[in-house]
C-alpha cells in the first residue's frame, strides 16, 4: 500500500468524459478502469508511474481520457497494478455479447506493426482474457514477462507467425496451435502480410 498523499489525484474529473463520453469508447474505459484500480490499490500517481516506468503526467493523461497508450505502456501500468490487462480494457459484460470485427478496438504497439483487441476479458472464476492479434511482417513484437504464472495459448488463423518465450519460438501456420510461459521474456513476428491470431492468455489470480 502506497502513502502517498495523492492517491486520489484528479478526483475533480469524471473519467467518464473522455475523448467521446461515451462509456464504450476505448479510451474512456481506460480512464475509468485505470483511476478505479489505482484507487482500489491505494496507490497514488507517483507510485504507479515509478513501478511501471512511465512519466506522471502520461499516467495523468490516460486517467483524464486525453492519453492514446500503446499496448507496451499498457502491460506496464497493469503489471505495476499487479492486475491483467484486461481490467484496463473491459467494458461491462452482458449475458450475450456480440464483437463485430469491424468493432474491434485495437491498441498498437510501438516496435511492430501489432494490434492486440480484447475480445473476452476473464473474472474472478476465469483466469483467462482473449484476445485477436493481427501482425505485419518487419520488426518483432518482444513482450516483457508478464505475472509470474501466466500462460499463453496462440492459434493462427490467417498467414504464418515465429511465435513463443524467448530463446523457444515455433513458426505456425494456418490452424497450428502453440502454447508458452507468458511469465518469461517471449516473442511474435509475422512472416506473412495478413498474418493474425487468436490468443488466450491464463493469469494468476489478481
Amino acid at each position: 500500500m502506497d502513502d502517498g498523499s495523492d492517491y486520489r489525484d484528479g478526483g475533480s474529473h469524471d473519467a467518464r468524459h473522455g475523448r467521446t463520453g461515451r462509456v464504450d469508447d476505448p479510451v474512456t474505459l481506460i480512464a475509468a478502469n485505470l483511476r478505479a484500480e489505482r484507487v482500489r490499490a491505494e496507490l497514488s500517481l507517483s507510485a504507479v508511474a515509478r513501478r511501471a516506468g512511465v512519466s506522471k503526467s502520461t499516467l495523468s493523461q490516460l486517467e483524464t481520457g486525453s492519453g492514446n497508450p500503446s499496448v507496451e505502456t499498457l502491460w506496464a501500468i497493469a503489471t505495476a497494478l499487479g492486475i491483467p490487462l484486461s481490467r484496463l480494457l473491459a467494458a461491462p459484460q452482458a449475458t450475450t455479447r456480440v464483437v463485430r470485427a469491424d468493432e474491434r478496438s485495437p491498441l498498437a504497439s510501438d516496435q511492430a506493426n501489432y494490434l492486440a483487441s480484447l475480445l473476452a476479458p476473464g473474472n474472478g472464476h476465469e483466469r483467462r482474457d482473449l484476445y485477436v492479434i493481427e501482425v505485419e511482417p518487419g520488426a518483432p513484437r518482444e513482450s516483457r514477462p508478464h505475472p509470474r504464472g501466466s500462460v499463453e495459448h496462440a492459434i493462427v488463423a490467417a498467414g504464418r507467425v515465429v511465435i513463443g518465450a524467448e530463446g523457444d519460438t515455433v513458426e505456425l501456420g494456418v490452424g497450428d496451435y502453440v502454447t508458452y510461459p507468458g511469465d518469461v521474456p517471449h516473442y511474435c513476428e509475422a512472416l506473412e502480410p495478413g498474418s493474425w491470431l487468436v490468443l488466450m492468455m491464463e493469469h494468476p489470480g489478481a
